[in-house]
């Protein structure tokens, strides 16, 4: 068939352009083939992955476990829908609860949906338990917030791009700054209809923004001193991405509502989940929410495996050290630079700031350049460029990869 010909980069870019809608700004290279934390293009040039799919492939590019576990299944049963029950999702609701320690789970496809589905779980509670008169709950949410782009999450977005044109928004959100306790205790305080209060515990798409040490944890006791739910999205910073298994283990806060996805499928398959425990979680009932797609044979199956990985390679662990290691070497490259002012993340969740202002080309022209030299990043927010490797990187990899960043950052040294 000639749609299966050999692409070259330009003919497959060209093809998205004129045929796909343009909602994106890829960096320019096309990608065939990958393995572990490295890709390669169409030309079979082999580049580091330092973006990790916005850390869906934490357990590194085709895990041999995970695409083994998805083709197995998906050899037997794909697909049931929810209007019958299939052998796998049980085995994965257990598995799962068990694993991240929670009563009950709630499968779904994507991240977004998964929000939206935790949202719509407050709002039942609110009104169900907490006794909010109907239509008049409000969840607290931050501001610079990256929870997805569906017309309720973008209703309380503060950008621009995503927001402009597609109103009227959705009512019933309180944005507030983000790393703020005095904000949200203000509003809890003074604001019986508050119902949640929706935080990634790391600012991922914002720019790597981690909050000071305590703030999530005096976030969640008052949550609990003004019966509030405490909703954590940790659908880019969870499955060991910082150097936990979950981004709010740092500080042993457990949410009310748990927001998962991207890794928990290893990058193969969409799959997202959302956990709570039973007296939150029960006032869902038949009808009231649900998917074609949510908790198919192939996601369970996809989702265990890839959470096995997690555990059977120690993976938490290594991004811990390797995070430690990458933000030291390129702190003693910042005391000398003149392009780059710092560092920041957990784990191998980690950005750079550029000396530049956000409406600059300097960090999309040095991720051009690092594509150049071998290594593949996004800016975000301008003059951001954030670096997640998949999580099976070694060290040597690592020091390689740090090499390539810091030369490629001389070469805009003024």
């Amino acid at each position: 068939m000639a749609v299966l010909n050999q692409l070259s980069s330009q003919e497959a870019i060209t093809l998205e352009n004129k045929y796909g809608a343009h909602n994106y700004h890829p960096l320019p290279v096309v990608l065939n083939r990958g393995e572990g934390v490295f890709v390669w293009d169409v030309e079979g040039k082999k580049y580091y992955d330092f973006l990790s799919a916005y850390s869906a492939v934490n357990q590194g590019h085709c895990h041999p476990k995970i695409v083994d576990a998805m083709v197995n299944q998906a050899q037997t049963l794909t697909l049931t829908s929810r209007a019958f029950y299939n052998d796998m999702l049980g085995k994965f609701e257990k598995f799962a609860c068990e694993y991240f320690k929670f009563n009950k789970l709630l499968p779904m496809n994507t991240g977004a949906e998964a929000v939206e589905t935790a949202l719509k779980i407050c709002r039942k509670w609110a009104y169900e338990v907490k006794s909010i008169d109907e239509n008049e709950a409000e969840i607290i949410v931050c501001e610079n917030n990256f929870h997805g782009r569906t017309t309720t999450i973008i209703s309380f977005s503060n950008d621009p791009v995503a927001r402009k044109n597609f109103g009227p928004y959705t009512k019933g959100f309180i944005k507030i700054e983000y790393n703020n306790l005095d904000a949200l205790e203000e509003h809890l305080k003074n604001n019986p209809n508050v119902a949640g209060f929706l935080v990634e515990p790391i600012q991922g798409e914002a720019g790597v923004y981690v909050p000071d040490a305590g703030y999530l944890t005096k976030a969640k006791a008052l949550c609990e001193k003004y019966n509030v739910l405490f909703i954590a999205d940790e659908v880019q910073t969870g499955i060991a991405r910082t150097g936990k298994l979950l981004a709010v283990d740092h500080e042993n806060v457990k949410p009310d509502i748990l927001i998962l996805g991207k890794a928990i499928s290893g990058g193969v398959y969409p799959v997202s989940a959302v956990l709570a425990n039973d007296p939150i979680m029960n006032v869902i009932k038949p009808g009231n929410h649900g998917s074609t797609f949510g908790g198919n044979p192939v996601a369970a199956a996809v989702a265990m495996a890839a959470l096995e990985v997690i555990e059977e390679e120690n993976l938490a662990q290594n991004a811990s050290e390797l995070g430690a290691l990458f933000r030291s070497e390129l702190n003693a490259y910042i005391e000398t630079s003149g392009i780059v002012n710092l560092v920041r993340g957990k784990g191998l969740l980690n950005a750079i700031v550029i000396n530049d202002d956000e409406d600059s080309e300097t960090a999309w022209n040095i991720c051009m350049a690092l594509k150049e030299n071998g290594l593949l990043a996004k800016p975000t927010h301008g003059n951001i460029i954030r670096f997640a490797p998949p999580l099976v990187m070694t060290q040597d990899e690592l020091l390689d990869c740090v090499k390539i960043i810091t030369t490629t950052l001389m070469q805009f040294e003024s």
